[in-house]
């Protein structure tokens, strides 16, 4: 299957493909997961520090489930339920990390290239669970089993190492 790189058009046609694309993030030609991972950055500057931890954790609940909305429509006008050009998976995903690691640059470089490994190799259940459950919920969700992953790996290392 030839799976082609949609173009700005189709990004900013509609709200749901510009959520999807990470506001356009999605459309670099290389590594377009990297990019909306790295987009939850200055996301996280912009909202994370301002807000309490719940009302913090409802925000993210409330992005994750507008990005079922975005990938379910996106992915079904593409013909590709899990187009590599979506990312808000990434970024919803992320942000989540981001709210529970320490606020410290290595601690947040360390929680990026966790999250990056996870995404990318997709470890039992993450790539059982993409091929189950299809459309924007299997979109999302392995992200959040991959960021869950990440925050495990990262509380191992602060609690043998520090």
């Amino acid at each position: 299957m030839i799976v082609f790189r949609p173009r700005p058009a189709f990004a900013f046609s509609h709200p749901a493909h510009f959520i999807a694309f990470g506001f356009g993030v999605g459309l670099v030609p290389w590594a377009p997961g990297t990019a909306g991972t790295l987009l939850a950055f200055p996301i996280w500057w912009l909202l994370g520090p301002g807000y309490p931890p719940a009302a913090l954790f409802a925000l993210i609940a409330l992005l994750f489930v507008i990005g079922i909305w975005a990938c379910e429509l996106t992915g079904k006008r593409l013909g590709i339920p899990d187009h590599g050009a979506m990312v808000w998976d990434e970024v919803v995903a992320f942000l989540l990390v981001l709210a529970i690691v320490p606020n410290e640059w290595p601690w947040q470089a360390a929680a990026l290239a966790v999250f990056r490994f996870f995404d990318i190799v997709k470890p039992p259940p993450i790539r059982w669970l993409e091929r189950r459950y299809h459309g924007g919920f299997g979109v999302m969700f392995d992200d959040l089993i991959a960021a869950g992953f990440t925050l495990l790996v990262l509380a191992a290392v602060k609690r043998i190492v520090f």
